[in-house]
């Protein structure tokens, strides 16, 4: 009887290594990338419950014995971890011991707030939301990059990076300021030079989201670029209406109206002369372009046109502009479009 029961045991041994040999050679996952999430506390159960979700039944089996087997969970490190791509079990484990974590691929917006900044960040890294916001609103730390609350956004430029899931903001801070120093390259710089003296990368950033806020033209943002510089040079308020919509806080307002124009704010740029304390979203490169190659023209006027194509109407004098606007306002009320 006992050597029965011993012989059943060394079965049952011999049956579990041959699992965890095959663990070592075979994928846990398929040929394309599958990721799991190992939290800050996160438990056996909670790595298994999504290794659950993403593979075949024999691997997950394979994957929990090797795991318990080895005692790999009780020292996992935080990270994002591919289970797929052809790797090993025994690999994904080895790299969770030791955090060598897979990058993940982060799309940075064109979102109008350090706000909204915040949760798009929030929501694919480790880090919650409130820690990348305390860190876009840091006074201290942002002076580091010669940057306030208001041009925070500054750093970000709309664009596709591979980094850590695990990354802090305070390394995501250097990494976008890494990028930024990329971005402006010396053409670009000699280009920002030439705007008008002393015009700083903040500056062109920020009338940059202006311009990408004013049309979704893209052919037509260096003439309307050339148009706000044309009155900053003169000294002349800019007298955007997507600024008045940012003072406001709301995005929905189709038609400015006088009421709105009454707004107290430094974004308003019908009250406040020159450039507002920073950008109105995370402007798209061909908008920050547009502002370095901005079209040498004599306008200091523009209106949406009638048609409503999302282009604009320039004019060099008020009395051409005005029957601009006139038009527009006429295209407006035909269409019901009062507020």
């Amino acid at each position: 009887m006992k050597r029965n029961t011993l012989i059943a045991a060394l079965s049952a041994i011999i049956a579990i290594l041959g699992l965890v040999g095959y663990g070592a050679l075979s994928s846990i996952g398929g040929n394309g990338e599958c990721p799991v999430f190992v939290y800050r506390g996160s438990t056996a159960d909670d790595v298994n419950a999504q290794i659950d979700e993403k593979a075949n039944f024999p691997q997950r089996v394979t994957f929990r014995l090797m795991s318990y087997l080895t005692g790999y969970y009780s020292n996992l490190k935080p990270g994002r971890y591919d289970i797929g791509s052809g790797q090993p079990a025994i690999k994904v484990l080895r790299h969770m011991l030791t955090g060598n974590e897979s990058p993940l691929r982060l799309t940075i917006p064109m979102v109008r707030t350090v706000r909204d900044l915040a949760d798009n960040l929030g929501e694919h890294l480790e880090m919650p939301a409130d820690s990348f916001y305390a860190a876009l609103t840091d006074s201290t730390l942002l002076a580091e990059y010669g940057l306030k609350r208001e041009t925070a956004i500054c750093l970000f430029l709309p664009n596709t990076y591979e980094v850590y899931w695990t990354i802090t903001p305070q390394a995501l801070l250097k990494r976008m300021q890494h990028e930024d120093d990329a971005f402006w390259t010396a053409q670009r710089t000699g280009r920002l030079a030439a705007i008008m003296p002393g015009f700083t990368r903040v500056e062109a950033i920020t009338l940059a989201s202006i311009v990408e806020q004013e049309t979704q033209y893209a052919p037509e943002r260096p003439a309307v670029a050339g148009m706000y510089i044309n009155r900053l040079r003169r000294n002349m308020p800019l007298q955007a209406d997507p600024t008045v919509k940012f003072a406001l806080g709301d995005f929905s307002i189709r038609r400015i109206l006088h009421k709105h124009l009454a707004c107290q704010s430094p974004y308003n740029t019908y009250r406040q002369a020159g450039l507002p304390p920073g950008p109105i979203c995370i402007p798209s490169v061909s908008s920050v372009d547009a502002v370095l190659s901005f079209e040498q023209h004599n306008y200091i006027y523009m209106c949406a046109k009638e048609d409503f194509s999302g282009a604009h109407n320039f004019a060099a004098d008020y009395a051409a502009h005005l029957s601009n606007a006139r038009k527009y306002a006429a295209a407006l009320d035909a269409r019901g479009i009062t507020h």
